[in-house]
């Protein structure tokens, strides 16, 4: 790890009012969920447009199911991870106001932070397109796992309440994270290289606001060059770190 670049985003967030975290599938690969667009990633061998667009999607639900079946029983073995719980601690101490993420696992939550904008959905309920009937996933997975994509009582497909390719963000949750940011005085990006719109302009909205920016991740990503800090590495590792220069804290045991 980069001892200086830590200590150096360790006192950026020592001294911020307001700091939020925006996260990507990155934060979650050390829980055994794999991200999408790298080497082993889930779109390795499929097209994304043909299995998880919503055009697709309303045409062959069972491609997209086919598809997501094994992603969905990874997603649901998987706990949160030390850089889950880091953010978690960061956001008890009353550093962190809010956490924006790409993810739909639901990880932040289960670490114990509560305000968390899931920009991409979540899989905690499952939504019917035609008649908007809304059903816990839980209920459905026995049909799922029988690879019998689920349908409502109106007989359409139920689609899990994540966002799909051609799909809007959820307008109240992408203008609260605007807002977030608008109003952060440091901005901790965190297992995202920022190559999906419209997330990544966010701390682009935030450095336009004033904001400083911290980087963590395994790889480059375009706004490296205006961060304050940029540390490479596992953000399970790196994250915890910093939580503990921050605010001179250990994390609880849960979370090593």
């Amino acid at each position: 790890m980069d001892q200086a670049a830590i200590r150096h985003a360790a006192d950026l967030l020592g001294r911020a009012h307001s700091a939020v975290a925006i996260t990507g599938a990155g934060i979650s690969t050390p829980s055994g969920i794999p991200d999408f667009r790298g080497p082993d990633g889930a779109w390795k061998h499929v097209d994304p447009s043909e299995v998880a667009s919503l055009h697709n999607f309303l045409r062959n639900p069972r491609a997209f199911y086919d598809w997501f079946r094994p992603l969905l029983d990874r997603v649901l073995a998987a706990a949160p991870n030390a850089a889950h719980y880091a953010l978690a601690a960061l956001e008890q101490h009353r550093t962190l106001r809010a956490i924006i993420t790409q993810n739909f696992d639901g990880l932040h939550q289960r670490a114990g932070s509560r305000e968390v904008y899931e920009l991409h959905g979540h899989l905690r309920t499952a939504t019917c397109l035609e008649c908007e009937r809304q059903i816990p996933t839980q209920a459905l997975l026995p049909r799922i796992r029988r690879g019998e994509p689920p349908r409502c009582s109106c007989g359409h497909p139920l689609k899990p309440d994540v966002v799909l390719f051609d799909e809007m963000l959820p307008r109240g949750l992408y203008w609260l994270a605007r807002r977030a940011v608008e109003h952060a005085n440091v901005i901790i990006v965190a297992g995202t290289s920022l190559e999906v719109f419209p997330v990544n302009d966010l701390p682009a909205l935030g450095l336009r606001h004033g904001a400083k920016l911290i980087i963590i991740n395994n790889g480059p990503t375009y706004l490296d060059g205006r961060a304050e800090a940029v540390i490479r590495g596992d953000v399970a590792i790196v994250l915890p770190e910093l939580v503990r220069q921050t605010t001179g804290a250990h994390l609880l045991e849960r979370s090593r």
